[in-house]
């Protein structure tokens, strides 16, 4: 039988979740959102405090947490940025991309990580992703080098890692960069190396539905002091500001071509603070993704559908929790069911060989099959949180009976 209240799109989807039935009747219950920050009365107090002191880029906040972060990821040199797009653009800009230069990303991602390769002057280049972690494929990404080939840009998806033993060691024989695009990837790490570390830079993303979140927001992060200076001139819209700032010239002016990607100290008073709950965040996410493996593990089998994996060598972040479906009709009746029910499911990405632009700029040679099949198949589950467990169950119950 259902637990009270609940029912599937298409029939019974079992009992399991009792312990978790809400009471309030499904047609009352108030919609389950995708994805949500966990913001309190701590970033409130973090935001009042910067609003009486400095408030644009490169205060006291940002500065703060650039340090928090550079321990965390142990790295030398974070810089804060309004997005993790900026982010790559900065990356490359600051490594030397050329516009006769082409950089490899997967054409299973955001579209930020192509553009940001455009804006930077350079071609991007789709390569397949492999099933197992939906990361580039290092056989794809290998066939596709070219004497014109400068950096690889992998994306870590869902904050699992992608193959980046291999696809660090095609970089270092092929005299490539490599640059993470690490915007889901904050928390999690590969063989004890945070994500957005294992690179010649790595690029975060704390936008609304990230796991940190300031509402848009970024870093940068290097390894190489030389290339950290360059990035900062350039984010400082390619002036010495930053060395001003820390009394190490008596005047800043324009020393190279540059932007604006400095983040307010406001949105980096945000961060403060979400930093201090980094844990927290953490555990409440596990707890969603436990449940999800637990109430949905049996269906899963019986019905051919993939939850997502683990590996001993990568620590994951939950920030992502997805299903995929044995094909498109299952993917299409399952999205159709969990929206019907108030429930924010989601597809992902629209593949860039398949978009518009994409094909405008012929993008589009080669086989994707992976992420062809990938995109057409797979479905993500609201996690975040502030989920009940009452939330989780709604959504167990509705993906059971999905495909009934």
């Amino acid at each position: 039988m259902l637990a009270p209240g609940l029912q599937g799109c298409q029939g019974d989807s079992g009992s399991w979740m009792l312990a978790y039935a809400p009471r309030t009747p499904l047609s009352q219950a108030p919609p389950v959102p995708l994805s949500r920050p966990l913001y309190d009365e701590r970033e409130i107090a973090r935001v009042r405090e910067a609003l009486q002191g400095q408030t644009s880029g490169d205060g006291p906040f940002g500065r703060r947490v650039e340090r928090r972060l550079e321990a965390e990821l142990n790295v030398p040199r974070v810089l804060l940025t309004t997005s993790c797009t900026h982010a790559m653009e900065l990356a490359l800009l600051s490594l030397g991309l050329t516009g006769a230069q082409e950089v490899i990303v997967p054409s299973f991602t955001f579209v930020s990580t192509a553009n940001a390769v455009l804006r930077a002057g350079g071609r991007p280049v789709l390569a397949d992703i492999e099933s197992r972690t939906l990361g580039l494929d290092p056989a794809d990404v290998e066939r596709r080098i070219s004497p014109r080939t400068a950096a690889l840009l992998p994306v870590h998806y869902a904050g699992v890692a992608g193959e980046m033993d291999a696809l660090l060691d095609l970089a270092r024989r092929r005299g490539l960069k490599l640059v993470e695009d690490a915007a889901q990837g904050i928390g999690a790490s590969f063989k004890g190396r945070p994500l957005g570390s294992l690179g010649d830079a790595g690029c975060l993303s704390f936008h609304d539905t990230k796991n940190l979140s300031c509402g848009e927001g970024g870093a940068l992060v290097l390894r190489d002091e030389d290339t950290a200076e360059r990035a900062e001139i350039i984010r400082e819209k390619g002036t010495n500001r930053s060395a001003f700032l820390r009394g190490e010239v008596d005047k800043y002016t324009w020393i190279a071509e540059g932007s604006s990607y400095v983040l307010s100290d406001v949105l980096a008073a945000i961060l403060d603070a979400q930093l201090d709950k980094q844990q927290e965040i953490a555990a409440q996410r596990a707890r969603v993704a436990g449940l999800y493996l637990e109430g949905l593990g049996e269906w899963a089998a019986e019905r051919g559908v993939r939850l997502p994996g683990s590996w001993p060598d990568r620590k994951p972040n939950h920030h992502i929790f997805h299903l995929l479906l044995p094909d498109a009709d299952a993917q299409q009746r399952c999205l159709r069911c969990l929206r019907s029910r108030g429930i924010g499911a989601a597809f992902h990405y629209v593949p860039l060989h398949s978009s518009p632009f994409g094909r405008s700029l012929g993008l589009h040679t080669g086989s994707f099959e992976v992420t062809t099949r990938i995109a057409s198949t797979l479905v993500r589950l609201p996690i975040h949180p502030l989920m009940s467990g009452s939330d989780v169950a709604r959504v167990i119950d509705a993906v059971r009976g999905s495909l009934d």
